[in-house]
């Protein structure tokens, strides 16, 4: 089956899934006349960073990524986002469906770093798929591989990421430590008094002479 083709047309935040959550909009045709009754897809999502410009501030915050910009000829490669299934019911012809993408804040793995370092504008991505389509053609069901060349671009707002992060995480931002920094952090905050973690990191970082904002 070689009439199938994909387009994204949209994305929001899903406000009531348990974990944070992106819902991009599926366009899926099927241009050859066949029923599709019912398509197993997997959705492998790349973000291409190539394909967008930076400001000063950005290329700051990519730095641990990327390296310095005057090397991003070199340096500045596609990143693997996710991958994710998703079930389509039957169709004829045309039908749209929400793909549920989960997003990860933390800034050791390598999107959550990128989307970070972002101010605004968008986040160019290829999501290319594949997957077992069940259609009805003229010998009974049959069963097909989607073509292995089947893509769409889609460029991500930032606005669209930060309100899903500020919608679980207002003003915050998560750090892994080792249990021997943590056990030293909490030795700091003991002896000083200090009421929260944050309290202790704001002391440690006025010792060292860094002006918070």
């Amino acid at each position: 089956m070689t009439g199938l083709s994909f387009a994204c047309t949209g994305v929001a935040p899903e406000r009531y899934a348990a974990a944070p959550t992106l819902v991009f909009d599926l366009r899926v045709t099927e241009e050859s006349g066949e029923r599709v009754h019912a398509l197993a897809l997997r959705c492998q999502i790349r973000i291409e960073p190539q394909r967008r410009t930076y400001e000063a501030a950005e290329a700051e915050g990519l730095l641990d990524l990327f390296g310095e910009p005057a090397r991003w000829g070199d340096t500045l490669k596609p990143l693997q986002f996710t991958t994710v299934p998703l079930m389509v019911p039957g169709f004829s012809g045309e039908t749209e469906v929400g793909l549920p993408v989960p997003v990860t804040y933390d800034l050791e793995v390598a999107a959550g770093k990128y989307f970070q370092a972002l101010r605004d504008g968008e986040v160019p991505l290829l999501l290319l798929f594949s997957g077992t389509v069940f259609y009805q053609g003229a010998a009974g069901l049959q069963v097909e591989q989607v073509p292995w060349d089947r893509e769409a671009r889609y460029r991500l707002p930032v606005a669209v990421w930060r309100e899903l992060i500020d919608l679980r995480f207002p003003n915050s931002g998560w750090l892994r430590l080792s249990r021997d920094t943590l056990d030293t952090l909490h030795r700091v905050k003991a002896r000083r008094a200090l009421p929260t973690w944050e309290h202790a990191i704001e002391y440690l970082l006025k010792q060292a002479g860094e002006e918070m904002p």
